[in-house]
């Protein structure tokens, strides 16, 4: 039997694909899988992907050649999927997670707090901007856009002395390349950061059983968890909230943070529930930040980004 997959065309997005092929042909010997690379509105849309009022630009397109049964599955980093699918679909499988760190690279090899005062950060995130300011305040903190090996070349170039971003990219695609990780503490990764989502078809049974033996569980829960995070607050692209949950034993862990735009005014909560009802803590520490006062902070954040499109 073989099987379709939808994916971008990048090279981050095939090598996550391959991976997860290599991991289902481990699992499933008589099986053949080809990739099918789907052009996304996130690979044509040379704006910040803050200024982009909507979501799921990376997914959207490969999801809706799943639903119309183009493919069969689709692979996507699943921080770029939306916490709410189209009817048809459904999340058949989160394979293990990768490190959820942020890294830090830069032209001379400087980390984050040695790098000269002035010097030009670069990142694709609000959350990351946000977080490197509050960190240095005398740097100054640009947007790039470009796939994980045009930032890391920009990182030498003359525009950026240095950029952010997720280590788990730079893993997938076995990049060497001196960085600097930086901390869960001072930089909350994005929900879903680290791990692959494998969107199915709900009434293809067969192929989500196929896909449900490289699920892992623990990734499975911490993902529901932070997606349901999430979903209660409505966060994204244009409002950075960091969300990490971790497994131990039999209980489930929820740190969370959300900045003002200015960055002096931080909100954090911190969860631990049952890992049988990852949803239930995700929704708890989504009151949480509301009873905190998180829906001022993203009023704040939508008004500057309404300013940045408009310049």
């Amino acid at each position: 039997m073989k099987y379709l997959i939808g994916a971008r065309g990048s090279q981050l997005s095939l090598a996550q694909t391959n991976w997860v092929i290599e991991e289902l042909k481990r699992a499933h010997h008589d099986i053949e899988f080809e990739i099918k690379p789907i052009k996304t509105q996130g690979d044509t849309d040379s704006r910040p992907l803050f200024t982009i009022d909507q979501k799921g630009i990376f997914e959207k397109e490969i999801d809706k050649a799943v639903a119309q049964n183009e493919v069969d599955f689709a692979v996507h980093s699943l921080k770029d999927v939306p916490s709410q699918l189209d009817d048809t679909l459904t999340l058949a499988c989160i394979p293990k997670r990768e490190m959820v760190n942020d890294v830090f690279i830069s032209s001379d090899n400087s980390s984050l707090d040695s790098i000269k005062s002035g010097s030009v950060i670069g990142t694709s995130s609000l959350r990351r901007a946000v977080q490197i300011s509050r960190k240095r305040p005398d740097v100054v903190v640009k947007p790039i856009r470009g796939n994980i090996e045009t930032r890391i070349r920009k990182a030498y170039g003359e525009i950026y002395d240095a950029i952010v971003l997720a280590k788990a990219g730079i893993t997938r695609l076995g990049i060497d390349v001196s960085f600097t990780e930086l901390s869960i503490e001072d930089f909350s990764p994005s929900p879903g950061q680290g791990a692959l989502a494998i969107v199915a078809r709900k009434d293809d049974e067969k192929t989500i059983q196929m896909l449900k033996k490289i699920e892992d569980t623990d990734s499975r829960l911490e993902i529901e968890s932070e997606r349901a995070l999430s979903d209660f607050v409505d966060s994204g692209c244009r409002f950075p909230v960091g969300a990490y949950a971790k497994s131990n034993g039999d209980t489930l862990s929820l740190q969370v943070s959300a900045f003002s735009v200015d960055g002096k005014t931080s909100i954090y909560v911190n969860k631990t529930g049952s890992k049988n009802d990852p949803y239930s803590l995700g929704k708890s520490a989504g009151e949480e930040l509301c009873q905190k006062g998180v829906n001022d902070l993203a009023l704040n954040w939508r008004e500057k980004v309404e300013e940045w499109n408009k310049k």
